[in-house]
């Protein structure tokens, strides 16, 4: 299940469409989905965008009615792409504006990233800490995409890394 842009089909990876399933029933109460891409033209974010208004989580439920529509009360606070104020450099920009825009805490965050030629990981790690615990996102890489293992994994990083001491 896909939507085409030209002569390409853009579709969920599994992992995303289990995660997106799992949050739309509500498993993980707290949990608030958003996006950072670095879409690498204006015509990258304006496909990307478009295809969150197309792609279904369920049948009658797109990916932007359940994140933008049902998290944000319909607030696009995603960051997509690479205009300013927006750089490449997610940790940056686009960590820092969802931080401010969100008020979730780097530390309460959890990030994949299918980037193949740099590590937005490592820089997230890095760069976005809060200073009262010097933790940061919880990072998974998912240079295949967000498979049902890296969903698993994401999810057991982020409760070891938010276990209560």
């Amino acid at each position: 299940i896909g939507v085409m842009s030209g002569r390409s089909k853009i579709s969920l990876h599994k992992g995303s469409l289990i995660a997106l399933q799992s949050h739309h029933d509500s498993k993980y109460p707290n949990m608030r989905v958003c996006f950072a891409s670095s879409a690498d033209t204006p015509q990258a974010e304006r496909i990307g965008r478009a295809a969150l208004k197309l792609l279904e989580v369920v049948p009658g439920t797109t990916v932007w009615d359940l994140v933008v529509g049902r998290d944000w009360k319909g607030e696009d606070i995603n960051q997509i792409g690479r205009q300013p104020p927006l750089s490449s450099n997610k940790s940056a920009t686009h960590f820092p504006i969802l931080r401010e825009l969100t008020k979730v805490r780097y530390d309460r965050m959890l990030f994949f990233d299918d980037c193949n030629w740099g590590d937005h990981c490592g820089q997230v790690e890095r760069a976005c800490k809060e200073s009262d615990t010097k933790k940061g996102p919880t990072t998974v890489r998912t240079p295949f995409g967000l498979g049902p293992d890296e969903w698993a994994t994401g999810l057991e990083k982020y409760a070891k890394n938010n276990k209560k001491r």
